[in-house]
């Protein structure tokens, strides 16, 4: 069974990973952001565009808003007016997660995914997926952010959760 006090500590992690890819992509002008990379959705501005849409469409089907179409990624969105979207999304995200039981986590639900198709999933693994589906594409941000010459961030957990030990 899928924890919601696990879901939670991995979504803190979850948002600042996405928080440290919007900080370095931010600077860059439009040339990098949308140069053709041959990997992914194909650009770092779509693969960013392509992680909030995930954790969107996700955030639905939760709902048990199946229906939901995935959004485009030709949109050529500001880093700052997407930071601004995925905070209003934790928010909306939290308030969700808030209202969940562990009964709540693993219920089975039917969900239509993005080609259309059926398919049926526990809630617990659906919050999982869409943590897994982001870790994908940031991955791909991040190497994105490395061949056209950015700082490339460290976004490994344990870079978020350590502290030195005092000699």
């Amino acid at each position: 069974m899928v924890d919601l006090t696990t879901v939670r500590t991995l979504l803190v992690h979850n948002d600042w990973a996405n928080g440290e890819l919007l900080r370095c992509a931010a600077p860059l002008p439009a040339a990098p952001l949308d140069r053709p990379i041959d990997m992914g959705v194909g650009s770092l501005r779509r693969t960013l565009l392509h992680i909030y849409n995930g954790e969107h469409v996700w955030l639905q089907r939760w709902r048990r808003q199946s229906e939901t179409p995935w959004p485009s990624e030709d949109e050529l969105v500001a880093m700052a007016d997407l930071s601004s979207r995925f905070t209003r999304q934790y928010q909306e995200r939290d308030a969700f997660l808030a209202t969940l039981t562990p009964a709540d986590v693993a219920r089975a639900q039917v969900y239509r995914d993005s080609k259309g198709g059926l398919f049926t999933a526990t809630l617990g693994d659906m919050l999982l997926q869409a943590l897994h589906h982001s870790a994908h594409h940031r991955a791909q941000a991040v190497n994105m952010l490395r061949q056209v010459g950015a700082e490339a961030p460290e976004l490994d957990y344990m870079v978020r959760v350590r502290r030195p030990v005092a000699t």
